[in-house]
């Protein structure tokens, strides 16, 4: 399913109109016919931003949503909601969703944001780190939670990892700054970008271009919900499909309609432009060009599944459920 590109200015004209909207997303007076919600991973910021775009144009109203934006953030898990029924559909990731099924949990994925893990390895020019060969004899700060992540990549990768010499970090730059470790385990999108900001270069090296397979800003179902309300799920998909098939034509309107949208959340308008520059190239795909936004092959779930397994989650193909989106693609 496509839609006409959104333009800068229209995007921004409508975002200035949306101002004025609850954020429910619904013109005053107006009425939906079912009120649902989306939790999302974290706290606000461009990496949702197309689903500010669907709600601040009113195309979940349209398709007679009422949809509230639930934030995440440190205190705020995703799967809970889900399964109590007061989210819809909640942003997780392929190894949050594994963990929770483990425990009972009657979630299935209908669709994948990131087609690349974010997951990256930054260094400087002067002592780069550029393939995972490169990690032995260097130091790397990391969360130590994080550990089975660098372990995974080392063994896809047939490197020795008791030869990297693990750091315990907060998540910061500066570690890497100072010169007390060579490299940093981070996001692609988020300490790289921050240290752009500072007009230093850093290299990085994403992880998912060296085997590190696993799907992340993933939107998780029940199994109820895909049984019983799939009309909802269906136009609840179709409106993240829309929103974040405009971000892709014109990021940067995108990211000025979110720091818009949420004066008070200390964003920064060049940080957020960024941002999301970056993150589309992991979201965006020949395979997404091809059949839609939050796609993913066969061949991919089993990737998956072998990372997966590696960090100690044994799942099957029955994880992903691409029914909503075949809908939503097809209307």
């Amino acid at each position: 399913m496509t839609h006409p590109p959104m333009t800068r200015r229209r995007l921004l004209r409508t975002g200035a109109a949306g101002l004025a909207l609850g954020l429910s997303g619904l013109p005053r007076g107006a009425r939906a016919q079912e009120a649902v919600a989306l939790q999302l991973s974290w706290l606000h910021s461009v990496q949702f931003a197309g689903s500010y775009i669907a709600l601040r144009n009113g195309w979940w109203h349209e398709a007679g949503l009422e949809v509230s934006l639930l934030q995440g953030g440190p205190n705020a898990p995703v799967e809970p909601p889900v399964v109590a029924g007061t989210a819809l559909v909640g942003i997780s990731a392929a190894d949050y969703a594994a963990a929770a099924v483990a425990q009972g949990a009657p979630f299935r994925i209908i669709g994948v944001a990131m087609q690349k893990n974010p997951f990256a390895i930054a260094s400087l020019p002067g002592k780069p780190v550029e393939t995972p060969a490169d990690l032995p004899g260097k130091s790397i700060g990391m969360a130590i939670a994080n550990t089975p992540v660098l372990q995974a990549l080392c063994k896809l990768n047939d490197v020795d990892f008791d030869a990297i010499r693990i750091v315990p970090t907060q998540y910061s730059a500066q570690p890497l700054i100072a010169g007390e470790v060579d490299c940093l385990l981070c996001w692609e999108t988020d300490l790289p970008v921050a240290m752009a900001i500072q007009g230093i270069e850093a290299r990085t090296m994403l992880m998912a271009d060296h085997g590190y397979a696993l799907h992340s800003q993933t939107y998780i179902a029940t199994e109820d919900s895909l049984a019983h309300r799939r009309g909802a799920l269906v136009a609840l998909m179709a409106g993240e499909v829309r929103g974040w098939e405009a971000c892709r034509a014109d990021s940067d309107a995108a990211a000025e309609l979110t720091v818009a949208l949420f004066p008070d959340a200390g964003l920064d308008l060049p940080t957020q432009k960024l941002q999301a520059r970056r993150q589309l190239p992991l979201m965006f795909s020949d395979l997404t060009d091809r059949h839609g936004f939050g796609w993913w092959s066969d061949e991919a779930v089993e990737a998956n599944i072998r990372t997966l397994s590696l960090l100690g989650r044994e799942v099957t193909p029955a994880l992903w459920d691409r029914s909503i989106l075949e809908a939503v693609h097809a209307g």
